[in-house]
């Protein structure tokens, strides 16, 4: 078969109604073959001649979708000098939109995939690897999006979801069982209903990149199941595809079955966040298998120890690093974004380790080309970016040092909470900063409150349940010894470790999980709730579930298993956020007096924001650095938003008072009284899990006709008791005024 010559753009291959354009980059290979697979297994060899700007091209008329294929590269072989190109290797296609089969499960492990011999690895190893490795699929690229259109939901009033596509549905009982797991799962009514209720507006994705199954883990019976492993940074994961009537999955079907899961929850008003792997593949350190980049042109895609290139830089703990320094794996990196945006129509990604993608040479630069290209690209800078603000690498830690574009997963704002609630000394001041939007982090430089995604657990560390129910990380099923997993996870069993019968143990981990949820939603800032906290998901104390693809990481369904109370909790608590937006400002509290929002009204100048101690005095310096210091009320003036609507309308909102007890015993709280609202009604207390959302006005304050007629209320300067560890919200009624 003699290609015609093709273009170098677009990179991969691109099916346009008649044939395919196939183009791959490789600046150290000398010769560059097309290899087709039919059904059988059976491989044709087609050399692309053609080469420009160091991209190999050809055209193949009559290739259709379906097509599978794969690459060799002949070049230097020369791992001392950084060089490990092998034409023995069938190469995946770094801009693959479809991968059929999955390595480590359709696929296994065989030595025929590494560049050396296990028992002598100077030898190069010439084994054919092109059984073994997973063949990149020619698509489809056109489907009916009907009318689909972008949420396009405002950073202050959006919730997060972190939810894995099997995880979250494996187990539903009102799912298909043989559409479990699957892309098509998670766009089921049922889920929809549930996120719904839940008061969702986006759902982010743990990684759907096509990933690996490390050899490692298969061999001990374990699967990559996080899925942080990617060797396609185009393609759909091929397991999370629905199989067809023969009970397989259809060559590239995974495409259309992703692109119709995104039409579905945006139908349901739902945007879809994808958490993305940019900064390693799975090819691992020098020790790693050939599989894609490092026989195509290791030196261009691979940060390499300078002055001992047969050695990977390794900043994420996974054994190497993307060269985000060399322009085409920067366009690697920026096409794969802009293809998940335009073709995939996905609203925004999370990166995994973001700190990798911002290292220009050694150190962590904010100013890096990598973000200068997201800043400036018309598509790319118009979505969510969130970074994970940390690497394993020196000086990696970067929470607060992302450019303005950009929002972060707050990994202070989390380990703050957890301090606080469970009585650490010494966090107060800390707390009142990460409760109002840890404005010392974002706004030096001009990011608003929601700039922190505020997150209490994540996939990464214990579920909610396990944060009150361990002090130490149970990682036995992991099969390492225990030596996995973070020790400091700051969490308190609340006097027993693991499961118990104790009801005053359970009550007070019930408590907790209260406490912590209403925390997170009633901070300014972006929530983010793990997938299965709202029904008390239990991992057995396991901290680390990455490769446990099993009940310990699925989410429980059924009613004996799951915490409807809980739920129903959480579903208020987001409704209350919701309904009120002095709870999601889109700018920080400024502590300066307010004038009264309505003309005529009697009411005094209040401030925005005002911190009272226990006995209704307002705090003072001391009080913020006393180190036992655990009682706290916060008053937030609805007046005082400060911001106008979408149609330039001042917004108001009711006024409320937070109050916070930390401490082991119960206290007596006085409400602060001169110049503050005169009545007060309870719409949460953790203790009990009551919450009440009333008819809440944006335009006026709200009259205690828009709360229950039967809620009792109490005055400015009057006691309260707050039990031990609980937490109330008070909502300003216009009673007695």
């Amino acid at each position: 078969m003699q290609p015609w010559p093709g273009t170098s753009y677009p990179l991969g291959a691109t099916y346009d109604g008649a044939g395919t354009n196939f183009a791959l980059f490789s600046e150290v290979g000398t010769a560059v073959t097309l290899c087709l697979f039919d059904a059988e297994g059976a491989e044709t060899a087609i050399p692309l001649p053609e080469r420009d700007g160091f991209v190999w091209h050809g055209y193949l008329p009559g290739v259709v979708p379906g097509q599978r294929y794969g690459y060799r590269v002949d070049g230097p072989s020369d791992p001392e000098a950084g060089h490990r190109c092998n034409p023995h290797k069938l190469l995946i296609d770094p801009y693959a939109k479809s991968i059929d089969g999955s390595l480590g499960t359709t696929y296994g492990w065989d030595e025929s995939l590494f560049g050396y011999h296990f028992e002598d690895p100077d030898e190069v190893n010439h084994d054919d690897s092109a059984h073994h490795v997973p063949k990149a699929v020619v698509v489809n690229p056109f489907f009916d999006w009907h009318d689909d259109r972008p949420p396009r939901t405002p950073y202050h009033e959006t919730v997060i979801y972190e939810a894995h596509v099997k995880g979250l549905t494996y187990q539903h009982p009102d799912i298909p069982e043989e559409m479990r797991g699957t892309y098509s799962a998670v766009a089921h009514p049922a889920t929809i209903s549930h996120l719904q209720r839940l008061g969702i507006t986006a759902i982010e994705l743990m990684p759907v990149h096509q990933f690996v199954h490390d050899d490692a883990l298969v061999q001990r019976g374990l699967r990559n199941y996080w899925g942080y492993n990617t060797i396609a940074f185009f393609a759909p994961h091929f397991g999370y595809a629905s199989a067809g009537p023969t009970g397989t999955t259809a060559p590239g079907s995974q495409v259309q079955e992703f692109k119709a899961m995104v039409r579905d929850l945006h139908a349901a008003g739902i945007e879809v966040i994808l958490d993305v792997v940019y900064n390693h593949t799975a090819e691992g350190n020098h020790q790693g298998p050939t599989l894609s980049m490092r026989g195509i042109d290791n030196q261009a895609y691979y940060r390499l120890v300078d002055d001992q290139p047969q050695y990977y830089m390794d900043y994420t703990g996974t054994g190497n690093s993307l060269n985000v320094r060399h322009p085409h794996t920067l366009q690697l990196i920026m096409d794969s974004l802009r293809y998940w945006v335009t073709e995939m129509h996905v609203d925004g990604f999370r990166f995994d380790l973001a700190s990798t993608l911002a290292r220009e040479f050694y150190d962590v630069d904010r100013l890096s080309t990598f973000f200068d290209l997201v800043q400036q690209d018309p598509v790319i800078s118009q979505v969510k970016l969130i970074a994970e603000p940390w690497d394993v690498g020196p000086g990696g830690y970067q929470v607060g040092n992302f450019p303005p574009a950009w929002t972060e997963w707050n990994g202070k704002y989390r380990d703050t909470v957890r301090d606080f609630w469970r009585g650490t000394p010494g966090t107060l001041g800390e707390f009142g900063s990460r409760l109002t939007g840890s404005s010392d982090l974002y706004q030096d430089d001009g990011r608003r409150p929601y700039a922190s995604i505020n997150f209490v657990t994540a996939h990464d560390g214990f579920t909610l349940n396990d944060l009150v129910s361990y002090n130490e990380k149970h990682n036995e099923a992991n099969g390492e010894g225990g030596r996995d997993g973070a020790d400091d996870n700051n969490s308190w069993n609340c006097g027993v470790e693991g499961p118990t019968d104790d009801a005053a143990v359970l009550e007070l981990r019930q408590r907790q999980r209260r406490n912590l949820l209403a925390t997170m939603f009633l901070s300014q800032g972006v929530p983010m709730l793990l997938h299965g906290d709202e029904q008390g998901r239990t991992q057995d104390g396991n901290n680390n579930g990455y490769c446990q693809d099993s009940p310990i990481s699925w989410m429980e369904w059924s009613p004996e298993k799951s915490d409807s109370e809980l739920m129903t909790y959480t579903c208020g608590i987001s409704a209350l956020r919701a309904a009120h937006p002095v709870f999601r400002r889109r700018r920080f509290f400024n502590g300066r007096e307010i004038r009264p929002a309505l003309p005529g009204s009697s009411d005094e100048p209040q401030r925005d924001i005002a911190w009272f101690t226990a006995s209704g005095e307002e705090m003072g310096d001391e009080d913020w650095e006393g180190g036992s210091a655990a009682v706290l009320t916060v008053f937030l003036n609805g007046q005082g938003i400060a911001e106008a609507d979408p149609r330039g309308q001042r917004v108001v909102d009711d006024s409320f008072l937070l109050i916070f007890n930390a401490h082991h015993e119960d206290v007596e709280v006085t409400l602060p009284g001169e110049g503050l609202p005169d009545r007060w009604a309870t719409v949460l207390d953790t203790v009990d899990g009551t919450v009440v959302v009333g008819t809440a006005r944006s335009t006026a304050v709200t009259t205690v006709d828009a709360l229950p007629d039967d809620l009792e209320t109490v005055g400015g300067g009057d006691s309260v008791t707050l039990v031990a560890r609980s937490m109330l919200l008070l909502q300003r009624t216009d009673e007695g005024s």
